[in-house]
């Protein structure tokens, strides 16, 4: 068992009332799960601020509290620690109570817009396939090992996070792989944790709910390679317009990958088809299972990522010649008597949208038809539903807007949010469908041989959120009852 005074390292510490040389039994950011002798941290959440539950947690046994602010009357026998900002003491002292788990492991987050959970995905099975026990920590689910569970946040709080850490060091993992969202950079989950490398994808119009503009949300990614240490490794996407800034004040060793430039992991694109990418990667040819100009810029960061992690490059790109991608991501389906194309992607942003889009369009081969359905979720980022909606109509013959994970927001006020984005010519082949089900059945219907079908928007997901319920649905499972009716 840990003291408190220990678990304290590094902790910018204000002031102190009481005793520091106590036992920790556990540390909470949550009041409710508190057992005596745990230590409560009182974070100021974006909706909830910790501080209102100090009570709560003294109630339910707490011996110590650490806070930002403290109480006008401090009650006897409770240890207080004041500090400049309890969610990154959240994560230095998670980091010491579980014995330091991430400075036992080799550590690579990935973050950016889009490809996160396709890069830390090809990561794991690649380093698995090397004969590596690995960890995963992603939005589609986290993986220590052989054993697998469902995620439930990009990126965990950072108690939770050091406690999965530990877990995966104890069953033996050496590599692990993680998204590092923006949320979870600005919130501090992963303060404290020893990263062997950092990898940035790219950066587009997203998450403008919680980060208010653009150049905030380019800050916030940008400070955590900003404090990465030089005994670790930073990759930038060299193609992407901010991919130099990023790097731009990190004392990690710095490289870059391009499709357009020479950089250190340099790739050309050969052929680009259903079958998939024909590349030459540094000079090397290779055939991979995966599809798309977006996909050859995430193999090239994981190409990248496993040589400065010391493998050699033959091998690496044999084993990635091998692997799939990550589940809905470019995922599809074909219909077998008609030979409709479904494609079921997380696309959930408009240039994620574009990518997907652009790239489909690439793969056509005569006059078949793009039909889309796209909608968006509920409580997020209000900016992009006209946008997503333009993007669609550009790219697609014909268009079907409908609902996402409309959460606590009515379907019919998103979409009309997204019908903004209609241009005039464009309402001719766009249809607004609320109920996810119909709108797919409704594009299939329509779809005729060799058509392709894309479902954007939640991929992987088996849910659809309304109302704080998350119900059943799952677009893949969806479209393939949709094809057997087609099929008949």
């Amino acid at each position: 068992m840990k003291l408190l005074k220990d678990i304290l390292y590094k902790v910018r510490i204000r002031s102190v009332i009481g005793d520091t040389g106590l036992p920790v039994h556990n540390l909470q950011i949550d009041s409710r799960k508190i057992e005596k002798g745990d230590c409560f941290i009182a974070i100021k959440g974006t909706v909830v601020d910790g501080h209102l539950f100090i009570k709560s947690a003294i109630e339910r046994g707490a011996g110590m509290v650490i806070c930002e602010a403290l109480p006008a009357q401090p009650p006897p026998g409770i240890t207080f620690v004041e500090v400049e900002d309890a969610a990154e003491a959240a994560g230095i002292m998670s980091h010491h109570f579980f014995e330091e788990p991430s400075a036992g492991l080799k550590l690579v987050g990935v973050t950016g817009t889009n490809g996160k959970t396709t890069v830390a995905t090809l990561l794991y099975n690649l380093f698995t396939h090397l004969g590596y026990t690995c960890g995963l920590i992603s939005t589609v689910n986290i993986r220590i090992g052989n054993t697998s569970r469902d995620a439930t946040h990009t990126t965990p709080d950072a108690i939770s996070l050091n406690a999965l850490l530990h877990e995966m060091r104890g069953a033996g993992c050496t590599h692990v792989f993680m998204e590092c969202s923006s949320h979870a950079i600005d919130q501090k989950r992963i303060a404290g944790l020893q990263f062997s490398g950092a990898l940035f994808t790219n950066i587009t119009h997203d998450h403008l709910d919680y980060h208010k503009t653009f150049d905030e949300y380019i800050r916030v990614k940008k400070s955590w390679f900003d404090g990465l240490p030089s005994s670790a490794f930073a990759i930038s996407n060299a193609d992407d317009r901010r991919g130099a800034v990023m790097l731009q004040n990190t004392a990690a060793k710095k490289y870059f990958y391009s499709l357009k430039t020479e950089t250190d992991f340099k790739g050309r694109i050969l052929d680009n088809s259903l079958t998939g990418l024909h590349m030459l990667v540094n000079e090397i040819e290779v055939h991979f299972k995966l599809i798309g100009e977006f996909n050859a810029y995430n193999l090239l960061a994981v190409f990248g990522a496993a040589i400065c992690l010391g493998e050699k490059k033959v091998n690496i790109l044999e084993a990635l010649s091998g692997i799939d991608g990550a589940e809905g991501r470019f995922d599809y389906v074909l219909s077998n008597r008609e030979h409709v194309l479904g494609i079921i992607d997380y696309a959930h942003t408009p240039d994620a949208l574009l990518n997907v889009l652009a790239t489909i369009n690439k793969l056509k081969t005569g006059k078949e038809k793009v039909i889309t359905v796209v909608g968006c979720g509920g409580n997020r980022d209000k900016t992009k539903r006209p946008v997503m909606a333009e993007v669609a109509c550009e790219h697609s013959d014909k268009v079907i807007l409908t609902s996402d994970n409309p959460r606590n927001e009515e379907p019919e006020a998103i979409l009309k949010d997204m019908e903004t984005g209609v241009s005039v010519v464009a309402r001719k082949k766009t249809i607004s469908i609320t109920d996810r089900r119909e709108a797919i059945k409704t594009a299939v219907t329509l779809s005729q041989s060799d058509d392709i079908v894309l479902i954007a928007g939640k991929g992987h997901e088996k849910y659809q959120e309304v109302k704080g319920i998350k119900h059943e649905f799952d677009d893949k499972k969806v479209l393939k009852e949709m094809f057997l009716m087609l099929d008949k």
